[in-house]
């Protein structure tokens, strides 16, 4: 490009306008095609070096030749430009004001218009296009990285929600499936173990133990076909709809656990419908602690479940028996992050009396519900 303009430089300094005397084409022309090279093909390098160089350079220019070489205004103009691209508009059209004065001082200097004479700002003409030409060109660089930039943050943000939603649902459905494996499978252990004891002299209540098998079996298989339900397809017609249990099949779970947990079941306040995701939590947190009681206390508990208005409330006690403390602790975090995703809380641990306490708030308002 540099050499271009150069060479046209050459051509077009032979050429005089219109009703003017030819002009005499001299050495000074080829400098200042050589500067118009200079200036475009070191711009880019150092913007404000060039646009000095070429400030200066074009003062004796102008002054010998009585007015300003085309190829001194096109390389002032490129270096313009090319400030405008790497600094703020203030800062270029205060720079661009400057090379005028000098270009206007050197044509009064060198020609012999007075100062008035509109001639000798017709370079402001070109330099104030390339100055904006410039500036607007940076503005539009930048309003496109900033598009783009935004949009790349936008898909780092989707991809991180994306994860974290991942995560959330890894956790509830391992919550789900520790819950429904832990209660049933316990319950089936404890009956083949009793069967297996019993068989030898009590024949008959071998049958009952098995009747409490098949239905923990049947009640883990189902449970477990709506957890993994959950990972299907929404749109898949096989895919199980059925919600999980509530409060209102605490009765069928205290039958579960009748043979070998006895249960000691309180209610206060006046239960009413809770929100699905409460109730469902309700259920579950009442469900792990009882099977820990089962696993590791006396073979007694007591549950209390608190209906207030703004929360229901579930107290869950056993004596400590010889196993206590020797579960995996999956249970009581699954409790904690049940209790946490609706905005309430779990605590659990032994309490004064020496009794193993599970105490679960779960708010009711379901504005206060998050998930």
């Amino acid at each position: 490009m540099g050499l271009v303009l150069g060479a046209l430089s050459i051509v077009t300094a032979q050429f005089s306008p219109l009703g003017e005397p030819q002009q005499e084409f001299t050495g000074l022309h080829v400098v200042a095609a050589v500067l118009v090279f200079a200036a475009v093909a070191c711009r880019r390098l150092a913007p404000w070096l060039v646009l000095a160089g070429t400030t200066v350079a074009a003062v004796p220019l102008t002054v010998v030749l009585g007015s300003q070489p085309l190829a001194v205004t096109i390389a002032l103009m490129a270096a313009i430009y090319t400030v405008a691209l790497a600094t703020d508009r203030r800062t270029v059209w205060l720079a661009t004001l400057g090379v005028f004065a000098v270009g206007w001082l050197a044509h009064l200097a060198g020609g012999p218009e007075p100062w008035w004479d509109p001639g000798n700002s017709v370079d402001l003409a070109f330099l104030g296009l390339a100055a904006a030409y410039g500036d607007a060109t940076r503005s539009r660089r930048a309003y496109i990285a900033a598009v783009e930039d935004r949009a790349t943050r936008a898909e780092q943000t989707r991809e991180e929600e994306a994860r974290r939603r991942v995560a959330e649902e890894r956790l509830r459905i391992a919550r789900e499936l520790h819950d429904v494996v832990a209660h049933h499978i316990a319950v089936v252990k404890v009956q083949a173990t009793g069967a297996r004891h019993i068989g030898p002299s009590r024949p008959k209540q071998v049958a009952a133990a098995l009747d409490a098998i098949s239905r923990s079996a049947d009640a883990a298989l189902k449970e477990t076909a709506y957890v993994v339900g959950l990972l299907r397809d929404a749109r898949d017609p096989a895919a199980p709809t059925t919600p999980p249990r509530g409060l209102a099949q605490l009765t069928n779970l205290l039958e579960d656990v009748a043979d070998h947990l006895t249960v000691d079941l309180h209610r206060s306040g006046e239960a009413r419908q809770l929100p699905a995701a409460v109730d469902a939590a309700a259920y579950r947190i009442a469900l792990e602690a009882l099977t820990n009681a089962r696993k590791y206390g006396n073979g007694t508990a007591d549950l209390t479940v608190a209906y207030t208005p703004q929360a229901v409330t579930l107290d869950i006690t056993n004596p400590i028996g010889k196993a206590q403390g020797r579960g995996s602790g999956y249970g009581i975090l699954g409790m904690c992050e049940r209790a946490a995703a609706l905005g309430g809380s779990v605590t659990a641990g032994v309490d004064g009396s020496g009794r193993f306490a599970v105490h679960a708030s779960l708010p009711t308002d379901v504005h206060a519900v998050t998930a």
